[in-house]
């Protein structure tokens, strides 16, 4: 007997989905999450300032509301976030064109700080690639693509955005 992944059988027979996906989208989250934070950690990132610091050096100098729609989140939020990073001097608020206007930048510090933990981001990458198989990472990245795609036309039709 040849035994299908729950994929696989999904989409050949018809199947009602059992349990919450909400949940189980959660539950692995929580321990992917775990994963990057143990290993980015080691530099004194959480992964969440990883990644703004990544976007700021990527995108940088920026200004505050055209980065927090590139993050997709709010601006109170991206102020909070900011806060840890600015203190630690690895990011910096500048003055912009006319004085009401700021631009967040990464420092040299900022840089330096986002390779030591782009090594460690790649490490952890590589090691959940190695435990879950580089076959089922892909499968997993086409299934979260796909479903991303499916829901953000649904929401555009729904008239929400």
């Amino acid at each position: 007997m040849i035994s299908m992944s729950p994929v696989t059988a999904a989409s050949s027979t018809t199947v009602k989905p059992q349990g919450c996906t909400n949940l189980k989208l959660r539950q692995l989250v929580r321990v992917v999450g775990a994963h990057y934070d143990a290993e980015v950690g080691k530099t004194g990132l959480k992964t969440t300032q990883y990644s703004l610091l990544s976007y700021i050096c990527k995108l940088g100098p920026i200004r505050a509301v055209e980065l927090a729609q590139q993050m997709h989140m709010s601006a109170s939020t991206l102020s909070r976030n900011l806060r840890p990073l600015i203190d630690a001097g690895w990011v910096e608020q500048a003055p912009g064109p006319d004085a009401r206007s700021w631009f967040i930048q990464a420092t040299a510090d900022g840089h330096a700080k986002r390779t030591e933990a782009q090594r460690r981001w790649r490490a952890a990458q590589e090691a959940l690639n190695a435990r879950l198989g580089a076959q089922r990472v892909v499968a997993l990245h086409a299934l979260i693509d796909e479903s991303l795609t499916i829901l953000d036309d649904e929401g555009a039709d729904l008239g929400h955005e």
